[in-house]
């Protein structure tokens, strides 16, 4: 009897460091998000994603984002996209429009490994303000405010992280609430 009880006791206490260990790592979109998974592996698990994978995958990003990186993805959610003018989104998907598509996502991607600590402290390190060059080509404003950190695109658009430092196994997520534009 004492040793089934101390057997049940044991297997809980194992199952809970497991459910902490898996808490480490934010859920988004209702999903799960595990650093063991590449970025492209978590994000078709958001519900919260589901045009960003549908853009990354009309873009022809899918390998790249699988890949070793680092990357850095600041990933806009569907409300995001939602807010873009209308039509914006339709027009971006079609094959003719591919270029455009990936320059837009790719100033989404940095090809680094920073955690919203590393992104502040070089906010802190630059006065209150640091550019962040993207992989598009894209530079981002990088600011601070009260524990958040915010993005502003080079066309003036602000971006807010609503979740940080998802680790993958190839980089991290920082979910923004602002789809980040390029100047065109």
């Amino acid at each position: 009897m004492i040793k089934s009880v101390l057997r049940g006791f044991a297997l809980a206490t194992a199952m809970s460091a497991v459910a902490f260990a898996a808490a480490k790592n934010p859920t988004v979109g209702g999903a799960a998000m595990f650093d063991s998974k590449n970025i492209i592996e978590n994000a078709v698990n958001s519900k919260d994603h589901t045009t960003l994978v549908a853009a990354v995958k009309a873009a022809g990003l899918v390998a790249t984002l699988e890949g070793k990186g680092p990357f850095t993805v600041f990933a806009p959610t569907n409300e995001a996209f939602a807010a873009l003018p209308k039509g914006t989104v339709d027009t971006l998907l079609k094959p003719e429009n591919k270029a455009t598509l990936t320059k837009v996502l790719t100033c989404h991607v940095v090809a680094a490994d920073a955690m919203a600590s590393t992104v502040a402290k070089m906010i802190k390190d630059d006065g209150g303000e640091h550019d962040i060059k993207t992989v598009g080509g894209c530079v981002l404003k990088a600011k601070e405010n009260m524990g958040k950190i915010t993005l502003t695109d080079e066309n003036g658009g602000v971006s807010h992280v609503t979740i940080a430092d998802v680790k993958q196994s190839n980089g991290v997520i920082h979910v923004v609430d602002k789809v980040l534009l390029p100047k065109m």
